[in-house]
Order: structure tokens, then C-alpha cells, then sequence
């Protein structure tokens, strides 16, 4: 392969997006940090509607069905479920954007 577009050494051989098969604790406690500024911002949007006598639909459901950090069983907090893995689950730093979208129910028994 010779000419413009030829392969550099580290494009040519190996993985090259290597994740690693479990969260390191500094991935651990920044996804426990992220989940309690939800819950932070929850809290806030539902106080500051108390206060001027107003309710949210989204804010009420999100509090109705939705655990809170400290609620949550540590599996719960960092892996999710998947149909396609053998024990069906996977760590949570698996999933696309996993630092933006909460993940926070699984189906029950798994």
C-alpha cells in the first residue's frame, strides 16, 4: 500500500478503541456525582414551582418513577441491562453517550 493513502502504524494493527471490561472508581464516583446533579436539578425545579404554586408534569413523573441516587443499587447505577450479553447486563460506560443519557430502570428481576 504505497502512496497518499497509506496506513500509519497505529491505524494498521490492534484494537483501536480499547475499553476497558470495567469502570475505573474515578469513572465510579463522576457517574455518582452526575447522577446527584439530576436529582440536584430535580429538586430545584420542583421547589421553584412549589413556590409559585405550579406543578410540571415531567417533574412529577420524573419524581414518581424515577430513583434517586442513594436509592439506587450500586448494578443499577453502573451497568444497564442488555438482551444480547450473557448474564443480560453490560457496563454502563459501554453504552453510546452514556455520560449524558440517565440510565436509571431496568427491568425488574434483571
Amino acid at each position: 500500500m504505497f502512496g497518499p493513502f497509506r496506513l500509519t502504524n497505529p491505524l494498521s494493527g490492534g484494537l483501536l478503541w480499547k475499553v476497558p471490561w470495567r469502570l475505573s472508581r474515578h469513572q465510579k464516583y463522576r457517574q455518582r456525582e452526575r447522577l446527584r446533579r439530576v436529582d440536584s436539578v430535580i429538586d430545584t425545579l420542583d421547589s421553584a414551582l412549589a413556590k409559585q404554586g405550579q406543578t410540571m408534569k415531567k417533574v412529577v413523573r420524573w419524581k414518581l418513577e424515577m430513583p434517586r441516587e442513594e436509592e439506587m443499587l450500586p448494578k443499577d447505577k453502573y451497568t444497564v441491562f442488555d438482551r444480547k450479553v450473557k448474564r443480560y447486563r453490560k457496563g454502563i460506560h459501554k453504552v453510546p453517550k452514556w455520560t449524558r443519557v440517565s440510565q436509571r430502570l431496568n427491568p425488574p428481576g434483571f
